[in-house]
């Protein structure tokens, strides 16, 4: 009985291991596309800063470019260097909480197998 109910607990801290893991990489690899699309607006607004007011400027649009104002192009990579850092730092704070939960799931984990040593056994036959 008590053999089964530490094969079930021991199932949901995996589940669970397995759930914030991916999440984990999903907030990653977000942050990551973010710092790219911070970096590319923070790039293109060094290249429009010095540019004289009555440049031509266009925008890209798929495969058409559209003549618009220096300052509207200014505008929009502000806006989008602004959104990017807002973004970015809410989830810095979902991958602050993440890690958290990890090593609340590692410590009970840890509790566990040295609670019942011979589940630790079992899970090595398993696995090999």
């Amino acid at each position: 009985m008590a053999d089964e109910a530490t094969r079930t607990a021991f199932l949901e801290i995996q589940a669970s291991m397995i759930d914030l893991t991916g999440k984990l990489k999903q907030v990653q690899t977000q942050m990551r596309n973010k710092e790219g699309d911070r970096k590319r607006a923070y790039l293109t607004l060094e290249e429009l800063r010095p540019l004289p007011e009555d440049t031509n400027t266009y925008k890209s649009i798929g495969r058409t470019f559209l003549l618009e104002p220096k300052n509207v192009l200014e505008a929009e990579q502000e806006q989008k260097f602004k959104d990017s850092e807002a973004t970015i730092a809410s989830l810095q704070t979902s991958k602050e909480n993440l890690e958290k939960k990890i090593a609340e799931v590692e410590n009970s984990l840890r509790e566990l197998l040295q609670q019942e040593p011979g589940i630790a056994r079992q899970i090595m036959s398993m696995s090999m």
